[in-house]
C-alpha cells in the first residue's frame, strides 16, 4: 500500500489522535499513567465500551443507529442476577437468560427498523425506554429492590470477571477476541461488503440481491448480544446488578465509533478505526484522573475530539474519492 493510500485512510486520523492525547496525558499524568496502573485503568474502560462499540460501529457503517444498548446492559445484568442469584439457578442459565434478553431486544429493533418507515434513531430510543421500564418494574416485582447481588462460582468469575494480576480485567481479552471476529466479518467475509453496500445505498444494495432486511436484523441482534455480554461481565466483576447502570454506554460507544473514523452518514469505516477510537476515548477518560485536571477539561477534550473526528472524516472521504478518481 502506497503512502498516499495510507494517508487518506480514516484510521490514520485515529492513530494521530491517539498518539497526541496519550503524549499529552503522559506528560501530565506522570509515571503512574504510563505505568501498569494507568494502562490497566484505561484498558479496562476501553474493553467494556469497546465490545459494544464494535457492533454499534457496524450498524453505523450500514446507515443505522442503536441507542438501546444503554438499557440492554442493565437488563441483561439484572436478568442473570435474578435467575442465578435470586432463584439460585446455575450460572450458565443466568448467562443464557441475559444474552437472550439482548438478542430479543436486538431482534425487535431490527424488525421494527426494516418493517416500518420509522428512523432507527427513534425506534431504538423507544425500545430503550421500554426496556428500562420493564427492567425496573420486574426487578421491583420479583426482588423488591433495584439492586440484586450475585456471587459467581470461581470458574465463571475467572472467565468473565477476573482481574489479571489484580489490575487487568479479563474483559480486555474478550474485547480482543470480539475485535478479531468483527474484523473478519467486516473486512474478510463477503458479508462485510454487504454492510458497506447497505450504508452506501440501501435501494441499490437490495436491487443487487443483497438480503438487506436479514442483514440489518442480524446486526441489531449482534449489538444486543454485545451489550448483554458487557452487562453480564459487569455482574460477574462487581457481583451486583443495578437497574440504573449502562446509560453512559449510549453516547460513549457512538463517540468511540465516530472518533474511529466511521461516517455518520454510513458507508465507510473500519474495525481498526473503531478500536483506535475506543482507545483514544479511554485514554482521555482516565487521563483526566491521573493528571489531576478538572473533570470539565475531559469533557472539553472529548467534545473537541468528536468535532475534529467528524470534520476529518468528511475530509478523508473527499480525499479518498479524489485519490480513487486519479488512480482510474
Amino acid at each position: 500500500m502506497s503512502l498516499g493510500a495510507i494517508a487518506i485512510r480514516p484510521e490514520t486520523a485515529s492513530v494521530v489522535g491517539l498518539v497526541v492525547v496519550y503524549i499529552f496525558f503522559a506528560a501530565f499524568g506522570g509515571a503512574a499513567f504510563i505505568g501498569a496502573p494507568g494502562w490497566s485503568s484505561w484498558l479496562n474502560i476501553a474493553a467494556e465500551v469497546g465490545i459494544i462499540a464494535l457492533p454499534v460501529g457496524l450498524l453505523m457503517i450500514s446507515g443505522e443507529f442503536d441507542i438501546s444498548v444503554g438499557s440492554i446492559v442493565p437488563a441483561a445484568s439484572m436478568t442473570a442476577a435474578i435467575i442465578s442469584g435470586h432463584y439460585d439457578w446455575p450460572a450458565y442459565v443466568g448467562i443464557l437468560g441475559g444474552l437472550g434478553v439482548g438478542a430479543l431486544v436486538g431482534y425487535v429493533n431490527g424488525f421494527l427498523v426494516t418493517r416500518t418507515a420509522i428512523p432507527s434513531l427513534i425506534v431504538t430510543i423507544g425500545t430503550m425506554f421500554v426496556v428500562m421500564g420493564l427492567t425496573l418494574g420486574l426487578a421491583v416485582l420479583i426482588k423488591g429492590s433495584t439492586s440484586v447481588s450475585y456471587v459467581p462460582d470461581p470458574i465463571t468469575k475467572s472467565l468473565l470477571g477476573h482481574f489479571i494480576n489484580g489490575m487487568f480485567n479479563v474483559s480486555i481479552i474478550w474485547w480482543i477476541a470480539f475485535a478479531v471476529a468483527f474484523y473478519y466479518f467486516l473486512h474478510i467475509s463477503p458479508m462485510g461488503n454487504w454492510v458497506f453496500a447497505i450504508g452506501g445505498d440501501r435501494e441499490t444494495a437490495r436491487n443487487a440481491g443483497i438480503p438487506t432486511r436479514q442483514l440489518t436484523v442480524g446486526l441489531y441482534i449482534l449489538s444486543g448480544l454485545a451489550a448483554a455480554f458487557v452487562g453480564i461481565a459487569q455482574l460477574m466483576t462487581y457481583q451486583s446488578a443495578q437497574v440504573a447502570g449502562g446509560q453512559a454506554f449510549i453516547f460513549n460507544s457512538i463517540m468511540c465509533v465516530v472518533i474511529g473514523g466511521v461516517l455518520l452518514t454510513g458507508g465507510a469505516g473500519s474495525v481498526i478505526g473503531i478500536v483506535l477510537g475506543t482507545m483514544t476515548f479511554a485514554v482521555v477518560n482516565q487521563g483526566i484522573f491521573f493528571s489531576g485536571l478538572d473533570s470539565n477539561i475531559g469533557s472539553i477534550i472529548i467534545g473537541a475530539l468528536l468535532l475534529a473526528a467528524v470534520l476529518s472524516n468528511d475530509g478523508f472521504r473527499a480525499l479518498a474519492l479524489r485519490y480513487a478518481t486519479k488512480k482510474k
